[in-house]
């Protein structure tokens, strides 16, 4: 059998190699021609799995290392017996630390306690009920918007979005990317919903770029209608605009996710997914080493918010991509990926450590 891999996908190379002919592309070269002969795919969110690369080919089973899939056309597949699986869950403590960067880097520049602040929460699937968890640690008050679940719960602890534009001093978007129907998220943050804010939010959005409408969003800063704008995903990338990009507080090459720690959780779980279907007995495979964390000393210091800063230095991320848009996509693709905060807990003092994991369990 034939597996095709993007080859920025970490710690999975060589892996199948001895029970399968294992051709290893870059995205842009996961092509219609190249897939024709493979049986299963390994890919990322950069490739489109839909009628224009599938239509003839012998792929039965995609693996996706990634948590989203609106990549997939699941219809196309459906009718095609082609199966295809993402990795749930994968990344989200990764995005939860780049939250916790981004809100400390917030808390210190403009010299507040996050305790004093309501967040809204838009999307609480599996990453944005991690973002949920950390907010509820930093001692914050937490709105949570999320129809889909809110109508399949019954629960009253969802709430409408009209309600966080009003009283929300952070958004944070979660949401899949729906591009209609009844829960479409195409564009959910347009004109209508910046003018409907009342106390000139923070915005951040780490789920995908199609959620904000770029030229609302400009419009909205312009206008004084949000205060700091962090942004990790954006519309039309790898090309984002520029002009937004240089008007945000942090941006970001679409890396909210990108820790070692989930890296190696995807190809764990790709792996397992890809030998389970075709019997190739690497069922119980597992990632084995991760890159050690660099040594960082807390020993004199309580600080959580110097903490996450130093853990996960996203400033650095956001000041190289401003001094070089340009190369959005090299920055994403060649990433060195951070570890997660647990990987850091050898190196605190006790009293830290010990607040740490009884404060901030969703990493623990």
């Amino acid at each position: 059998m034939k597996i095709i891999i993007d080859s920025y996908i970490p710690y999975i190379q060589g892996v199948f190699d001895s029970v399968a002919d294992v051709v290893y592309l870059p995205f842009a070269e996961i092509t219609a021609e190249n897939v024709r002969d493979a049986d299963a795919l390994i890919i990322r969110t950069r490739t489109r799995c839909d009628e224009k690369l599938l239509k003839g080919s012998k792929v039965k089973f995609i693996a996706s290392a990634t948590i989203g899939y609106d990549h997939i056309d699941a219809e196309y597949c459906r009718k095609n017996n082609i199966r295809w699986t993402n990795a749930p869950s994968c990344n989200a403590l990764s995005v939860a630390q780049y939250l916790a960067s981004a809100l400390s880097f917030l808390a210190v520049k403009n010299n507040f306690e996050l305790a004093s602040k309501t967040i809204g929460i838009v999307g609480v699937g599996a990453v944005g009920s991690k973002v949920a968890e950390l907010a509820t640690s930093f001692g914050m008050r937490i709105l949570l918007n999320d129809p889909p679940r809110a109508r399949r719960e019954k629960s009253t602890e969802f709430i409408p979005l009209t309600q966080i534009c009003e009283e929300a001093d952070i958004i944070t978007f979660h949401t899949l990317l729906n591009l209609s129907g009844e829960d479409k998220t195409y564009h959910l943050a347009d004109e209508q919903f910046f003018n409907s804010l009342k106390k000139k939010p923070v915005i951040i959005n780490s789920a995908r770029g199609e959620i904000i409408e770029t030229q609302a969003l400009l419009k909205a800063i312009q206008g004084e209608k949000v205060s700091d704008v962090i942004l990790d995903c954006w519309e039309n990338e790898p090309n984002a605009d520029c002009k937004l990009l240089h008007k945000t507080t942090l941006a970001t090459p679409h890396i909210a996710g990108y820790s070692a720690d989930g890296k190696a959780n995807a190809a764990t779980y790709v792996v397992q997914s890809v030998s389970k279907f075709f019997s190739l007995g690497l069922d119980n495979w597992q990632v084995s080493s991760l890159p050690k964390p660099y040594p960082l000393d807390f020993s004199q210091t309580n600080d959580i918010y110097d903490f996450f800063l130093k853990t996960y230095d996203i400033e650095a991320d956001s000041l190289l991509l401003k001094k070089s848009p340009e190369t959005f996509e090299n920055q994403r693709s060649n990433y060195l990926f951070r570890r997660e905060p647990k990987a850091y807990f050898l190196m605190l003092n006790d009293d830290f450590r010990g607040s740490f994991e009884q404060r901030f369990k969703v990493f623990c």
